[in-house]
């Protein structure tokens, strides 16, 4: 029986599986979807599918740099044990070079790349069957400079926290510096300009009510907003924190007094945003032993 794209395609959306295991489940079983499923259930490949409404907050985000262009990355694990897995870890650097080496600009783009093991989509799905775990890859940014640009990079605790930057002007040491900087304070933004108009009316709105409420007259606690505001600069914009290792000046200072100037900076924290697993490992094995 002739195995069609359709067929393939079928038996992807049934069990998860990867292309080419759907292809060569088919081939064996002779186009029977049904034979197919259960074929791929007993090679443990269609198990991946059952994982999909699982939480997977845990992971590494990883940084890949070539010349002028710079791909930061994020890729999620249910368990932060599985995160130090050497097929996960080399999961991480198949995804992440491969996007480094194409021409894709956003996460549906690098899921349809090929790599040796079937698209990137293919790999995530393999390797889920295979480590036992919900993989996935959450998010990618693209960065590309210019040649009087630099690039700074730095990953803190193994790639828990990524953070890649862009400079014109200064050194990659002086890139790096910013790039530790956004990950040990936070930054939501980079500029003041970042900010958009509707937190800054809202975080105006909460200064002048927490003024009142201390007893001050509304025409000086409206007076009082503009300073607070500038403090609130001061902890969510990275160009406005004071200089970790020199708290008299600006980041923005230090980077300009190395004839610098902040172009860019992404910073992924793994899990940021999403629902975190409540079960501890000593839990989840004595559910496991129960269930024997």
């Amino acid at each position: 029986m002739e195995i069609t794209a359709a067929l393939v395609k079928e038996l992807r959306e049934k069990t998860g599986a990867g292309m080419m295991d759907c292809k060569k489940a088919l081939a064996e079983c002779n186009g029977d979807i049904i034979a197919s499923v259960d074929w791929l259930r007993e090679k443990g490949i269609a198990k991946s599918a059952k994982k999909e409404s699982r939480i997977a907050a845990e992971g590494l985000a990883n940084i890949y740099i070539k010349e002028n262009k710079a791909v930061i990355l994020e890729v999620n694990s249910e368990t932060d044990f599985v995160s130090k897995n050497e097929e996960f870890t080399g999961m991480i650097d198949t995804i992440g070079e491969s996007i480094l080496n194409s021409d894709a600009k956003n996460l549906e783009e690098a899921l349809a790349i090929e790599t040796n093991e079937g698209t990137i989509s293919d790999l995530i799905i393999a390797k889920t069957a295979k480590i036992g775990e919900k993989l996935s890859l959450r998010r990618i940014e693209v960065v590309e400079k210019d040649d009087d640009c630099v690039f700074g990079s730095y990953l803190h605790m193994g790639g828990k926290i990524a953070v890649l930057t862009v400079l014109k002007g200064a050194s990659v040491e002086v890139a790096k510096e910013v790039a530790m900087q956004a990950a040990a304070m936070r930054p939501t933004y980079v500029f003041t300009s970042d900010v958009p108009e509707e937190v800054l009316e809202n975080e105006r709105k909460i200064q002048k009510e927490l003024a009142i409420s201390e007893g001050k007259p509304a025409d000086i606690a409206e007076k009082m907003v503009e300073g607070r505001i500038k403090k609130f600069y001061k902890e969510v914009c990275l160009a406005e924190q004071p200089f970790i290792k020199d708290g008299d000046i600006s980041l923005k200072d230090y980077v300009a007094k190395n004839n610098g100037e902040i172009k860019i900076m992404v910073r992924y924290e793994v899990g940021e945003g999403m629902e975190k697993r409540c079960e501890n490992f000593a839990e989840e094995v004595m559910k496991q032993v129960e269930g024997n």
